[in-house]
């Protein structure tokens, strides 16, 4: 295990990770701050969802987030990953506002005051609405407008910057606007589909190339939404072809796209996909894990963390740092979210043992947040908020999360929390 801290006093039970992991949990502006009232998004919510699934005040984290990363800073965390919103600085086309500039100045400094490490996404989803407006990601000037708005803020902003993550999940916003047709603008074409994918992977090359213009020694990236696909029957040579193209398509297929503009891999983890092509049906169908009666978050999402072993293997091949910048469970029962940390950190773990070079982890998320399409109710959080009072209350899962950090990894009396027929409660009281 190359570049592993072992002390004299280690407990060969004990996972440690690499020196000088990062640590850390993240957000988005538009799904923490509030009253982003300019965003394309903003403007759907208001024509197509009920008031209970609008974003609204969110967790008015705009005003309130001293208060939330004195509270990160206490539990331990030295990483923060976080985004601006673009439609706060440039409401209108051509206005930048100043003040806005200097509010995420402020916010950055304040975490760089509590020696935080910062993750900056440049795009997280949203767009102002006037570039909605116009067309969004469908129009190629879109990565025109984007490239002057990275331009503009550089100058405050770049000096408090450790990784710019230029792009959140193109695959998703590809895949939620315009293939599936869920998510604005709701434009379901595969010709669109292409265009957007295009013009993300050509905003994300011109990204790269400007902040390293402007910052050499810059780390860019983007944080991209991978999946593990496993055949179903191992011996189906259609489930296994399909295997191959999906995890090409899925996964890597952006990454050849945009060619050597990346010096990380930020990899978000949540779906694992299984290939069915035994069934009745003469198409290939992904497997109702419900079926199978397989163990499920609150929004359905099977819970694998053997493929976040499978992922980091897949993605040695890149022969770059790897930072996991999301992972998390929606849940509402925070014994679940204990054993998720744990069976997942488990097999980063495994995965760097193996040769794996993953430099840090970053949980969805570090409060519970709006969660676009499905309103507030999914609760990802280790900070548990109550939305009439705005209230912050750390669960228990994220006093488990500062004991890992301050470990650099799961100490014993953590990992044994996996054994089957422990009494998680009473096992929690003894810990913490």
């Amino acid at each position: 295990m190359k570049n592993f801290i072992l002390s004299p006093k280690h407990d060969h039970q004990s996972l440690l990770f690499p020196k000088d992991f990062l640590w850390g949990a993240a957000t988005s502006a538009h799904q923490v701050e509030g009253q982003n009232i300019h965003s394309d998004w903003w403007n759907w919510e208001i024509k197509h969802q009920p008031i209970d699934k609008r974003s609204g005040s969110a967790d008015n984290q705009y005003n309130l987030f001293e208060d939330d990363f004195q509270l990160l800073a206490s539990l331990g965390h030295n990483t923060h990953r976080l985004s601006i919103e673009w439609a706060r600085i440039e409401p209108e086309e051509g206005d930048f506002i100043a003040s806005e500039i200097e509010h995420y100045k402020k916010i950055l400094s304040s975490l760089k005051d509590k020696k935080i490490k910062i993750m900056l996404t440049l795009n997280h989803f949203t767009l102002p609405l006037w570039v909605s407006k116009k067309g969004g990601w469908t129009n190629s000037q879109t990565v025109e407008y984007f490239i002057r708005f990275i331009k503009t803020i550089i100058p405050s902003l770049s000096p408090l910057v450790d990784f710019w993550i230029t792009i959140n999940e193109p695959n998703v916003l590809v895949w939620g606007g315009y293939i599936e047709g869920s998510w604005p603008p709701q434009q379901k074409s595969f010709l669109k589909a292409t265009q957007v994918t295009w013009n993300l992977a050509s905003a994300h090359r011109k990204a790269y190339d400007l902040i390293h213009k402007v910052i050499p020694n810059a780390k860019v990236g983007i944080a991209y939404n991978v999946s593990s696909y496993n055949a179903l029957h191992k011996d189906n040579i259609k489930e296994t072809v399909l295997e191959w193209s999906m995890n090409f398509f899925g996964n890597h297929f952006f990454y050849q796209l945009t060619g050597k503009t990346h010096d990380f891999l930020g990899l978000n983890y949540y779906f694992n996909r299984d290939i069915d092509f035994e069934g009745k049906s003469q198409l290939p169908q992904l497997f109702d894990v419900r079926k199978a009666k397989k163990e499920v978050s609150d929004l359905g999402w099977e819970i694998y963390p053997q493929g976040m072993f499978e992922i980091l293997m897949d993605f040695t091949s890149y022969q770059l740092p790897i930072y996991i910048t999301e992972n998390g469970i929606a849940s509402t029962n925070d014994h679940r979210r204990i054993r998720f940390l744990l069976s997942y950190l488990t097999e980063i773990y495994h995965a760097i043992a193996a040769g794996a070079d993953v430099r840090g982890y970053i949980h969805w998320s570090l409060i519970d947040n709006f969660e676009w399409a499905e309103g507030f109710e999914p609760r990802f959080g280790l900070i548990e908020v109550d939305y009439q009072t705005q209230k912050r209350i750390p669960r228990s899962s994220a006093f488990v999360y500062k004991k890992i950090i301050e470990s650099n990894g799961i100490p014993h009396n953590l990992l044994k929390l996996l054994g089957h027929g422990i009494d998680v409660k009473k096992e929690m009281e003894a810990i913490l």
